[in-house]
């Protein structure tokens, strides 16, 4: 097979290996859309370590199915199916504490890219198909479902890890992609006052599209003041970290009120620890903060569940897709766009016909 991945730390292109083997429980599928994402960067540049050699990149992705192994009940060959980035093997007892993205160690539930080879490449193989794969509706285009994959299920999974309830102030730091989605995920958990913190155009306006009250940018002034400002000294109730450095994961914990929650699902390379002051942390830790971060939920219901989200027109993740490419050959230009961050990208989608 014929995949663009890592062949050696900064160093990406062609890569050409064995085609995979399908399993009992597995199911082999031809891409029909594909989206690099800000993670498959990280894993090119920044992280390294054996499992990263020769490795095709992606997560994201919705494919037809070419081949399924004898055990799978719900799939046959010819189905479009919506293939989420965590896809646990579902066979571990840990799964039963509630844990599938950590089902054999951490975040072992997300094995694209990492443990195994990607979904950037021309045959993808899916372990656990009838645990995993989702159905893609007829009346569901393959470049909003793949934005289902992972940027909604992260962005959701900021809301639950905050637990935004009924009435709730929200402050969502960073509002790429996977934050859009943490600002429609809180609005749809019921947010009132909802923060979203960015300057992009494109992005402030999508974010109040999906149900930002306020937007603070950071070229303003102080982030923390803002904040204070627009919530009369209160600070919110729940903060959603979803891009920035060090400073602004600081930030979060001083604009979080105390029995408050701060949620990241922002990922951090290049750093060794977090110190965080404590002028942020809540009188000394003393102010009943909590904080939480964790890998998106994957899995069959975890996906049908968000379909029918978007199958009921409460939020349209499509929209976040900007730049549009066509075939194999355009991957490295989408990984590239990634890579540069040009001021008008949200979101690529590469779609093969």
């Amino acid at each position: 097979m014929k995949g663009f991945g890592v062949i050696k730390k900064g160093t990406v292109g062609w890569l050409e290996k064995p085609d995979p083997i399908c399993g009992p429980s597995d199911a082999i599928a031809r891409p029909i859309a594909l989206a690099p994402c800000t993670s498959d960067v990280h894993s090119a540049y920044e992280m390294e370590g054996p499992h990263l050699i020769n490795r095709i990149l992606g997560h994201e992705s919705i494919g037809e199915l070419i081949e399924v192994g004898s055990e799978v009940r719900d799939f046959q060959i010819g189905d479009r199916v919506v293939i989420p980035c965590t896809t646990p093997s579902w066979s571990y007892p840990s799964i039963q504490d509630g844990m599938h993205q950590h089902e054999a160690g951490l975040v072992s539930g997300i094995n694209f890219s990492s443990y195994e080879d990607g979904t950037l490449c021309d045959r993808i193989k899916i372990r656990s198909a009838d645990m995993n794969l989702a159905m893609l509706p007829a009346n569901l285009n393959p470049e909003t479902a793949v934005m289902i994959t992972d940027m909604m299920t992260t962005g959701f999974h900021g809301a639950e890890l905050a637990e935004v309830k009924f009435g709730d102030s929200v402050c969502v730091m960073g509002i790429g992609p996977v934050g859009l989605m943490a600002v429609a995920g809180s609005a749809l958990s019921g947010a009132g006052q909802l923060l979203a913190v960015g300057t992009r155009p494109d992005c402030v306006t999508l974010a109040k599209e999906y149900g930002a009250t306020d937007i603070i940018s950071y070229k303003e002034g102080s982030i923390y003041d803002q904040v204070m400002d627009a919530t009369d000294g209160n600070g919110v109730d729940a903060v959603i970290v979803a891009g920035g450095d060090l400073e602004t994961f600081y930030t979060a914990f001083g604009i979080c009120k105390n029995g408050g929650h701060v949620a990241n699902i922002n990922v951090f390379t290049e750093i060794t620890s977090f110190n965080i002051p404590i002028e942020h942390s809540g009188g000394g830790w003393m102010g009943h903060k909590t904080f939480r971060g964790g890998l998106c939920p994957g899995g069959r219901r975890r996906m049908e569940r968000l379909i029918s989200i978007v199958q009921a027109g409460r939020v349209d993740p499509g929209r976040m897709i900007t730049h549009r490419f066509h075939g194999m050959d355009s991957i490295p230009e989408a990984f590239q766009l990634m890579v540069e961050k040009p001021r008008d990208l949200i979101k690529p989608v590469v779609i093969l016909d």
